[in-house]
Parts: structure tokens; C-alpha cells; sequence
């Protein structure tokens, strides 16, 4: 029976694109969930809109490209680019309009109630308020904005990518000529949300366009203005690099940002009741399909909302702050590497600190028995202190290697300015690799001991970044072993000269072995299952689209292997198909913290085996970048992540789980205790801390815990 089952047959699979506008549905009803503090609703719903906008600028802009290429293959839906750009409209659209609802009808509403009133349009001003906007006007804006006029003398301007901007017909006073089209960009430099003065208490805003286009007269003295309204443009920002031709990588990437604000416009979104005159000029000058023309009830570019959830005297709307624990194997003033000697130390991020991985380069760079120090850098901080701790170990003497990924989609400025700082300290950069974006997350140090070289590591599933680390949920491992010390000298071998190397101990690579490693631990549980021995797979990601691991765990589950599937973002899996995906379950979890760690567990006949990896179940992350998988051995730290994944499974308030009609709907409560994972995972991470405290104030070492603000 199963020989017959095809399970690479698309009405098995569901659209990638359709996938992701499901996981941002999912934010969105973050923020229309009556029982979260409203300031965290308003965040959410910023998060929404800045999502669809890289959506647009990258995957929409991708299919709009095959479209243009006339590109017909299909994908593992069964759909043509322009199929999906079809179901794709519908349902952005009405995303959109689901935006605009919460944000008009429940948040706005909700804001007044609480002290917060927004003043939507500039004539509801009171005579006071339009003063004060008058003057602010004056002083503040005007010198900082540039008007342009389209004529026959001045062609269209360029109107950059994702800027908000203000368009106007305009009117030769006393003049019978016809009207001229006029722009002005709102400004970037200058804040978008203006506190009016008020008495009492509470606040008063209004945005930065309102107070524009109430003042726009006063940019074209010698003309009327017609009508005026706010405009923005969404374009096509995917980067073609050609590394093949390129001489520099560095330059040729410098070259193809500055193109990403000349890229084909793909989207426009204009404030409700546009003259229909105006909206035909930006229609036709701006290339722009019907279809990609979003009519707008309310403030253009919902992200201004997260610039709200940083506005002071609201912090009784917030969830209470938690701030990171320390990891008790490594309390406060310890010699990193003598700790890691005792044994592999797993940290939980945002749980526990980011700090120890600072420390641990921090370290590396002053301890004068440090030799080399190698790292990957995909993505950091602004003020990175990992960049710093670099610097410094260079200008030490230690041989310092660092890959920066230059392809790092929209972090390529960033990271061409570390780059150029790094090889200024002295370090040895290398610029990734041909055709492949490296991903991976791994640090070597390698120190000269009484006994000999010792290689110590330091692999993760996140960026080396110390200011996500706070927002991301993601796992570190700390170690020493020789096997893995071993496999990491021999990863950056690969990465510098190419060099790879005849057989690994414990890690595995994408693009050249990750894949055949996962798909032979699906096979083993699936012959498992087969001969009536324990099987079950519990894989935690934040994407799944790729073909042959999905056919690979629909076979899995065909033969009885029992498969629970936690992924944050994009799943082409369908669950409950007859003989193929009855023993599967999909849950996603959207909460405070960003859900990024890479957590997989093989039953494996009761011998359970744990790994984690910087790589998504996704043909980007198995086949064309540089990714890594480790696993964990010591026992009390598989039990921890496999604490972590069951905690995960047994989320009901958090969750939502995958419908057999390819919907998502939160997990089910009634008659359960009310139980949120992430909410465990803070009050473990306290309750940890203030063990280890109590045990080295006992011991007389000295070790004071972050404070947790409840």
C-alpha cells in the first residue's frame, strides 16, 4: 500500500508564500488578543507591517521577476509564479485590511481610554494645537524638507524605497495651466510621532506627515494646492549578486545595496480617499499594476508603532522587562576555560545571558597562552562588543580569523563596515564563500595548556549578535572535546583554503553533508517504527519547505514513527492525510521572545540522540549556505533540551497548532492547566540563578545574579 502512495504529490504540500502570510496572520492576532497588555499589542502589530514590507521587497519581488523571466516551473504546491501572485493578492489585501481594523477600531480606541490619544487627521486639531504644529512647522521641519515639482524641465524624481512621502497637485495661482504633480519626502532624520502639549495628564501626538501636508502650501508660495496626501513605495530589493564576475566581492555588493532604492516598485500605499488625478500620475510614473495598489484607512507604514511602544510613562501597558539570568556553571569573575574543562556548559538565550559569549572572546583576547582565535559573523550589534573584544585580540598578537558574511540580507552595510574594521586591526577577514552564504554560528580558541594545545568552541543556533541575544530564543553550547575541537579547526580550514577534509567526528556540514544527515536519522526511525521499535521524531525549527525532508517524514509517519513539528514561521507540511501524515502534529509559537532556536530529537530505540544546528529544514539553509549541526552528548544537558521541546508541546497558551484545512488555531485549553513556555523557561532560568547563588555564597565564591523586575 505505501509503495503506492506518492508522497511527493503536490496536493500534499502548501505554498511557501501562503505559508508565511499564515505566520504573520499569527503576530497579527498577537496584537488583537484582548488579554496582552496593550503597548505589547501595538508592538506586535508594528511587527506585522515591518515583516510584509521585507516580504514584499523580497519574495513578492522574487515571483514578480519569474513572472517577468516568463519562469513556468512549478513549485512544490503545484503553483506557477503567477498562480501565486494571485492567491498572494487576495489574501494581502485582506491582511492588510485586518491591520488597519485592529489598529482603527480596537488599539486607537484603546490608547484614548489609557491616556494616549492620537490625532489622526491634522483638522482636528484645536486652534491651540494647530499653533503649536505651525510653529514646530517652522522651526523643525521646514528647513529640512526638499519640495519637488514634475514639469517638463524636471522628470519624475526618484522616490526611494520604503520612504514615506507626500504627493500634491498643484495649481499656478491665477493661471489657467493644468495641474503639475509635487512630492516632498517626510523626513527620516526628524521624529514621526510629535507630542502636542497638553494639560493634565496623559499625552497627545500627531504624526510627522499630518503636520507636512497641513504646512505643504508654505513649500509652493506661488501656487495652490490642490489636494495633497501621504504615499509610500515598496521595491524589489533582492540583491543579484554575480560572484562569479566579480573581481570584488566587497565593492560588487557596496555596488548592489545602492541599487535596492532604484529596484522596480511593487507596491504603493496611499492614504484613503486619494484624489483619483494624483493616484493616476503615481500609477503610471511608477509602473504600478492595480493589483499593488494598497488603499489605506489610517497612518501609512504601521512600524512608526514600535517608536510608540518606546514612548515614556506607559510602562503599566508593558509586560513586565526580564532580564537575562546569569548561567550558574559560570558565575560572575570565572576563568571560562577552567569551567569548561569540568564539562560542556549549555546556555538558554534570553533565559540566561548573552554575556558569557562576550566573556569568552573577551577572554580569549587577553589570556596571553590564547594562540588563535576563528569566528563566523553573520549578523551583529551596532556597537558590537564581540567586533571590540576582536580588535583588541589582534592588536594582542593572537591570530584572529574572521568570516563576516557579506551577503547577510539587509545587514550588507553593516557588515562591510566590520569588515573594513577588523582587517584595519589586524585580523584576517575572509569575505564568505562562492555561491554560498556561510550561516553557521561557530568560535574556535585555541590555547597552549600544561598538557598541550586545547581547542575550545563555542557553536550556537544564533547570531553573535548581544542585542538580539535578548530578544531571541536560541542555544549555545560551551565545549572542549577533542572530537569537536577537531572538526572546528578543520571548518575553518574549509572556509579559508577550501580544504575539506576526508571525515568529521561529530559535526556535519551544509551544503555538502547536513542533508544526508538528517534524512538518514528520518530513515532510521522510520525502520525503527517498521520492526515495532520505539520511534519518534520531535524537531523544533523555524521553517520547513523543503521537498525531500518533508516526503522524508511523511514516509516516517506512514510507517508509524510519531512526529511533532514545532515551527515558528513557514510549513509546507500538511497534516492529517490519510496513510501519510496521521502521526504528525504542527504547533507554532509566537510570544514575547522570538522563537529561533534549532532543536532536533531522534528516539532512536530508547538511546535518544539531541542535536542542534544553526539550519532550518528549508533548501536555502541544506544546499546553498554553510550551515551547522552539533550534537549534545552530556546527559543532563540532552534532558534539559529535551525539557526544552517537551515544555514546548505542552504550550496552550502560546501555540497554535496546524489544522488538517491548512489553518492555524490556538491550542486547545479547556479543562487544561493554563501553561506558557516561555513564561516556565524565565522562572527556571531565576530559579537556577539563585541556586548557584546560594551554593557560592555557602562555598564563599562571590556570585550576584541579574535582577529580575517583576
Amino acid at each position: 500500500m505505501m509503495g503506492e502512495i506518492n508522497f511527493r504529490n503536490p496536493k500534499y504540500y502548501t505554498n511557501r508564500e501562503m505559508s508565511w502570510l499564515l505566520f504573520d496572520q499569527r503576530v497579527l492576532n498577537e496584537a488583537r488578543d484582548k488579554t496582552i497588555p496593550l503597548f505589547e499589542r501595538i508592538k506586535f502589530l508594528s511587527i506585522t507591517a515591518s515583516n510584509l514590507d521585507e516580504f514584499f521587497m523580497i519574495r513578492v519581488a522574487s515571483l514578480w521577476d519569474m513572472v517577468n523571466a516568463k519562469y513556468q516551473k512549478q513549485d512544490i504546491a503545484g503553483m506557477n509564479p503567477m498562480q501565486q501572485l494571485e492567491h498572494l493578492n487576495t489574501a494581502i489585501h485582506g491582511l492588510v485590511d485586518l491591520q488597519y481594523s485592529t489598529y482603527n477600531r480596537s488599539l486607537v480606541p484603546q490608547l484614548r481610554q489609557n491616556g494616549l490619544q492620537i490625532i489622526g487627521r491634522h483638522e482636528d486639531l484645536t486652534e491651540e494645537e494647530a499653533d503649536f504644529v505651525d510653529q514646530y512647522f517652522e522651526e523643525h521641519v521646514y528647513p529640512v524638507l526638499t519640495p519637488m515639482a514634475l514639469d517638463s524641465s524636471r522628470p519624475f524624481p526618484l522616490i526611494r524605497n520604503k520612504t514615506l512621502n507626500i504627493a500634491a497637485l498643484v495649481h499656478k495661482k491665477n493661471s489657467k495651466e493644468e495641474l503639475e504633480f509635487a512630492t516632498v519626502q517626510v523626513p527620516g532624520v526628524l521624529s514621526r510621532i510629535v507630542e502636542l502639549p497638553k494639560e493634565g495628564r496623559g499625552k497627545k501626538i500627531i504624526l510627522l506627515e499630518e503636520i507636512i501636508e497641513r504646512n505643504i502650501q508654505k513649500l509652493f508660495l506661488s501656487n495652490d494646492i490642490v489636494c495633497a496626501y501621504p504615499f509610500r513605495i515598496m521595491r524589489n530589493a533582492d540583491l543579484t549578486i554575480a560572484e562569479d564576475e566579480a573581481a570584488d566581492l566587497l565593492k560588487e555588493i557596496e555596488k548592489q545595496v545602492k541599487k535596492r532604492q532604484r529596484g522596480e516598485a511593487i507596491r504603493l500605499e496611499v492614504e484613503a480617499g486619494c484624489d483619483k488625478r494624483l493616484l493616476k500620475i503615481l500609477k503610471e510614473e511608477l509602473h504600478i499594476e492595480e493589483e499593488n495598489i494598497y488603499v489605506i484607512d489610517g497612518p501609512l507604514d504601521l512600524t512608526v508603532l514600535m517608536k510608540l511602544y518606546g514612548m515614556e510613562g506607559f510602562q503599566h501597558l508593558k509586560a513586565p522587562a526580564f532580564i537575562p539570568q546569569q548561567v550558574p556553571q559560570l558565575p560572575a569573575g570565572c576563568v571560562i576555560f577552567d569551567e569548561i574543562k569540568k564539562g560542556d556548559i549549555l546556555l538558554h538565550h534570553p533565559y540566561q545571558s548573552f554575556e558569557p559569549v562576550v566573556e569568552f572572546i573577551r577572554q580569549a583576547a587577553k589570556d596571553p597562552e590564547v594562540l588563535a582565535i576563528k569566528q563566523t559573523l553573520y549578523r551583529v550589534s551596532g556597537n558590537s562588543p564581540i567586533i571590540a573584544a576582536l580588535e583588541k585580540a589582534a592588536d594582542n598578537g593572537k591570530q584572529v580569523t574572521v568570516l563576516v558574511e557579506l551577503k547577510a540580507r539587509f545587514d550588507e552595510e553593516n557588515n562591510i563596515v566590520w569588515a573594513k574594521k577588523l582587517e584595519k586591526a589586524g585580523c584576517h577577514v575572509i569575505y564568505g564563500l562562492l555561491g554560498l552564504k556561510t550561516h553557521s554560528k561557530i568560535t574556535l580558541v585555541v590555547r597552549r595548556e600544561e598538557d598541550g594545545i586545547r581547542r575550545y568552541v563555542h557553536l550556537g543556533t544564533g547570531n553573535y549578535n548581544d542585542a538580539t541575544a535578548k530578544l531571541y530564543t536560541d542555544i549555545g553550547l560551551l565545549t572542549c572535546s577533542e572530537a569537536i575541537g577537531e572538526d572546528a579547526t578543520a571548518v575553518f580550514n574549509m572556509l579559508s583554503g577550501y580544504s575539506e577534509p576526508l571525515a568529521w567526528n561529530k559535526l556535519a556540514l551544509a551544503p555538502l553533508w547536513l542533508k544526508d544527515r538528517f534524512l538518514y536519522l528520518i530513515d532510521r526511525e522510520k525502520k525503527y517504527a517498521r520492526s515495532g521499535r520505539p520511534a519518534r521524531i520531535i524537531a523544533k525549527m523555524n521553517s520547513l519547505c523543503d521537498q525531500d525532508m518533508i516526503a522524508a517524514l511523511y514516509e516516517a509517519s506512514a510507517a508509524g514513527v510519531k512526529i511533532d513539528l514545532i515551527i515558528r514561521g513557514i510549513c509546507c507540511l500538511k497534516t492529517g492525510i490519510k496513510g501519510v501524515s496521521e502521526n504528525i502534529t504542527v504547533r507554532s509559537i509566537v510570544g514575547n521572545f522570538l522563537e529561533h532556536s534549532r532543536i532536533f530529537y531522534f528516539e532512536n530505540d530508547e538511546h535518544y540522540e539531541i542535536y542542534c544546528s544553526s539550519a532550518d529544514w528549508m533548501p536555502r539553509n541544506l544546499e546553498r549556505r554553510v550551515e551547522i549541526l552539533f550534537p549534545v552528548e552530556r546527559t543532563e544537558l540532552k534532558e534539559k533540551l529535551l525539557h526544552i521541546l517537551q515544555c514546548q508541546l505542552k504550550d496552550n497558551v502560546k501555540a497554535s497548532v496546524l489544522q488538517e484545512d491548512g489553518t492555524y488555531e490556538k491550542a486547545d485549553k479547556r479543562g487544561k492547566h493554563i501553561y506558557q513556555s516561555q513564561d516556565v523557561f524565565c522562572k527556571e532560568a531565576i530559579g537556577e540563578a539563585k541556586e548557584a547563588f546560594q551554593e557560592d555564597t555557602a562555598s564563599g565564591r562571590t556570585f550576584i545574579p541579574e535582577k529580575h523586575h517583576e
